[in-house]
C-alpha cells in the first residue's frame, strides 16, 4: 500500500533551464560554466556546494577564480539562480490535494543553500504558505553531505522520516536517480519533460 510520496524538486515540481544559468554566468565572465554546470549533476565548485563540502562564501570565491574582473556576491548568486524558472501554481495545488487525500509528502533534492534560501523558498511562499505547508519534511543534498544517486541519501530519507521504500513512490526526472531508488525497493515514476507528476499516480 502506497502511503508516502517522495518528490525531487527541479524538473518535477520546479521548472528549470540549465542554459539560462550558463548564459548568465558567462555574461559575468565565467567561461567554463557550460562544462561545470550540468542538468542532473554538477562539477567543480557547483558540486562541492551541492554536496555541502563548501560554504556559499567559499563557493563564490571559487567562482571568482574562473572570472576575469570583479563581480559581487549578488551577481554570482543571481546568475546561478537563473537555473530556476519557477513553480507553476497548479503544481502547488496538486501537492495540497495529495496531502488532503492522506498521502505523506516529502522532498528529496540535489540542491544548494544559495538557491534553497532564496528563489526556491520564495517560489513556495507565493501562494501565502511556506514549504512546510506542502511537505512533511525535506532532505537536501547540501545538508545530507551527499547527492543522489548515492544510496546514502536515500537511506537518510528512510531513517529521518521513518518510511518504508515499498510504501513510497519516488518521483524524479533523472533516470540514474530513478534506477538507484528502484534498487532500494522504492516504487518509482520517471517525470519526463512535458509530464506532470499528478498524471503519473
Amino acid at each position: 500500500m502506497i502511503r508516502n510520496l517522495l518528490f525531487d524538486l527541479g524538473g518535477v515540481i520546479m521548472d528549470i533551464r540549465r542554459e539560462n544559468a550558463v548564459e548568465s554566468l558567462k555574461r559575468i565572465g565565467m567561461e567554463k560554466a557550460d562544462e561545470l554546470l550540468g542538468e542532473y549533476a554538477q562539477k567543480g565548485p557547483f558540486l562541492l556546494l551541492e554536496e555541502g563540502s563548501i560554504s556559499p562564501a567559499e563557493f563564490r570565491d571559487e567562482v571568482r577564480k574562473e572570472i576575469k574582473g570583479d563581480v559581487t556576491d549578488e551577481q554570482i548568486d543571481s546568475a546561478f539562480c537563473d537555473f530556476l524558472i519557477g513553480i507553476p501554481e497548479k503544481r502547488l495545488h496538486d501537492l495540497e490535494s495529495l496531502r488532503e487525500k492522506g498521502y505523506h509528502i516529502f522532498m528529496l533534492s540535489n540542491t544548494n543553500p544559495i538557491m534553497w534560501h532564496s528563489r526556491i523558498a520564495d517560489e513556495f511562499r507565493k501562494l501565502g504558505h511556506d514549504m512546510d505547508h506542502y511537505f512533511e519534511g525535506e532532505v537536501t543534498s547540501f545538508e545530507a553531505g551527499c547527492c543522489k544517486p548515492d544510496e546514502k541519501i536515500f537511506k537518510l530519507v528512510e531513517d529521518k522520516f521513518g518510511i518504508c521504500p515499498d510504501e513510497t513512490i519516488f518521483f524524479d526526472d533523472s533516470m540514474s536517480n530513478i534506477e538507484a531508488a528502484r534498487k532500494l525497493g522504492f516504487d518509482v515514476r520517471l517525470v519526463s519533460p512535458g509530464t506532470e507528476f499528478i498524471n503519473l499516480l
